[in-house]
């Protein structure tokens, strides 16, 4: 077996210009390694401090059109559960039609006279007369131009219930009123109602406040 000897001797003692160039070419990619390791974990570490911020931005833009939305539905049914109220339209009348029917009672059953004149010096015989006369002027007014019916059918004096939701210009309720509808009551009057209207028409320029003219004898 052979023995094998390092001799010291021939390892060099000096640094030659060789030996320079080798140790700063490993200092210099020493130094490479150094900064690529750097800067990759500088890069990590910026990529991990923005992250957190452009989620909560995207989650910012993503969730800003729902909030919208939900503030318009809630404006909408708002809107729906407070509407405004209807304003009241007011018919006017027009008094023509009244001063005419008042000046045909006049005419057929002198109304007006009778319910202008003083009847306290009269006696019952001689208003009963009088009465006559007016009644006969005046059904024949309503007749001629009326068609008059009655708004219940029911018997005067028999048990009647009247509905929820009934029609309180057709029924007019008396005595002790308790609660609410369905009413149980007795039938007191059967009520009129007009079907029909047949009053003559007016000319221009007639002057329908004049319901009775005066008369002269010549």
């Amino acid at each position: 077996m052979k023995n094998y000897s390092i001799d010291l001797s021939l390892m060099p003692t000096t640094l030659d210009l060789w030996h320079v160039y080798l140790i700063a070419a490993v200092l210099v990619l020493a130094l490479i390694l150094i900064i690529v390791l750097l800067s990759m974990v500088i890069g990590m570490a910026r990529k991990a401090k923005h992250l957190p911020a452009e989620i909560v931005k995207t989650v910012e833009v993503a969730a800003e059109p729902e909030i919208k939305i939900v503030e318009k539905v809630v404006e909408v049914e708002k809107i729906i559960q407070a509407p405004a109220p209807e304003p009241i339209v007011l018919k006017e009348s027009t008094p023509d039609a009244a001063l005419q029917l008042l000046g045909l009672l006049q005419k057929e059953a002198r109304f007006i006279d009778f319910i202008k004149e003083d009847i306290a010096a009269y006696n019952d015989a001689d208003i009963g007369v009088a009465a006559r006369v007016v009644h006969e002027g005046c059904n024949k007014v309503i007749n001629e131009y009326f068609t008059l019916d009655r708004v219940r059918q029911d018997k005067e004096g028999s048990k009647v219930t009247l509905a929820k939701g009934f029609d309180a210009a057709e029924v007019r309720l008396t005595g002790n009123i308790v609660g609410q509808a369905p009413f149980t009551g007795t039938l007191i009057h059967k009520g009129w109602k007009v079907t029909n209207i047949r009053l003559p028409k007016l000319t221009t320029g007639h002057n329908a406040s004049i319901v009775a003219a005066a008369e002269v004898e010549l």
